[in-house]
């Protein structure tokens, strides 16, 4: 197996770009649980034989402390102990409680990924972010803990429905936006059903983001400062997510259009920039606008992580492929939201 190695300040973690889900016990020495979603198991019940299995509701709103008291709950039934192996195998609610679930029980057993879906691929399995909401706050509670290894089996993605397609491509246009201007380029040039029917495309795409994730994290693994650029269109995206119920990627993809008015607004983003965005998200079949209510969504920001006294650190863009960390005044944040929004 093709592998990609990433020393992280924290511990190793190794990519296997190119592999099969059997490969997983080929890596793993010792007892191994298997921790999926209903609908990731239901799809691939067959390469789930003779695993133990801990198979969990699917959806954002399972992704909470309820759900890991009864991952943990199962653990125990299965008599896992600190020798025990667990491998998350599934989109990013998946991953994000696997790696959490593994982290605190038993204060922490060793564990590995297999993403199944492109938002995972690309950005909720890459970088030891684990964890769970609290109510309405996204990822409110967790901890930073690098996977031992993250293995991209291609396959699983042959039972992906096309709005999981579409919305994982929101992560994607973050990366080129922040990170990575001839990426951005190109997908412009194509579609996201290009990528679907072409595996050495979607394949190249792939390794594209995950040395774009990567190589944030590698610089800042525990986000003090960095990293924050990774948050790109997930400050208001993520108030809306919750508030309206939407799917990450597109909130995250109205996010992005509205951090691109701000950064108009702000420090001279050009319009035509902002526009190629917005036409790029259209062009994915994502959507870029909705109508809030700008009261209830500062009320979530207020309790954003990356709130800091009476200000917010935005990302915001310079240009396109070039990303800022910028604080923000709540009061200013307020009317820039009221006129624009």
């Amino acid at each position: 197996m093709k592998e990609l190695k990433y020393q992280f300040p924290s511990a190793d973690c190794i990519i296997y770009p190119d592999a099969l889900f059997e490969q997983v016990t080929t890596l793993v020495a010792g007892k191994l649980v298997v921790i999926t979603d209903e609908h990731v198991f239901a799809a691939h019940r067959e390469r789930f034989e003779g695993h133990t299995c801990i198979v969990i509701p699917a959806g954002e709103q399972y992704k909470n402390q309820a759900a890991v008291d009864r991952i943990i709950q199962e653990l125990i039934a299965a008599r896992a102990d600190r020798e025990t192996f667990i491998a998350g195998v599934g989109g990013g609610v998946v991953t994000d409680m696997a790696g959490y679930a593994a982290s605190v029980y038993m204060r922490g057993l060793r564990f590995g990924f297999v993403p199944t879906s492109i938002l995972a691929m690309v950005d909720a399995s890459i970088g030891g972010k684990n964890g769970i909401d609290v109510g309405l706050y996204k990822n409110m509670v967790g901890i930073i803990r690098q996977p031992e290894f993250i293995l991209y089996d291609m396959s699983l993605l042959q039972t992906l429905p096309d709005k999981e397609w579409v919305n994982g491509f929101a992560e994607i246009i973050k990366h080129a936006c922040i990170k990575d201007a001839a990426m951005f380029d190109m997908l412009e040039q194509h579609h996201w059903q290009d990528f679907k029917n072409d595996t050495v495309l979607l394949s190249a795409l792939i390794e594209k983001n995950i040395a774009v994730k990567a190589g944030v994290v590698l610089q800042d693994e525990f986000e003090k400062g960095e990293r924050k650029l990774l948050n790109f269109g997930h400050t208001i995206g993520h108030a809306i997510e919750n508030l309206y119920s939407l799917p990450h990627g597109h909130a995250v993809s109205i996010g992005m259009v509205m951090a691109s008015v701000i950064s108009e607004e702000i420090n001279g983003f050009p319009s035509l920039q902002r526009e190629r965005i917005t036409a790029l998200l259209q062009r994915y079949g994502l959507p870029v606008t909705i109508d809030t209510d700008n009261e209830k969504v500062m009320e979530m920001l207020l309790m954003d992580k990356k709130r800091a006294s009476d200000r917010i650190n935005f990302i915001l863009l310079s240009e396109i492929g070039k990303a800022m960390i910028q604080p923000i005044g709540i009061t200013q944040l307020r009317d820039i939201l009221e006129a624009s929004f």
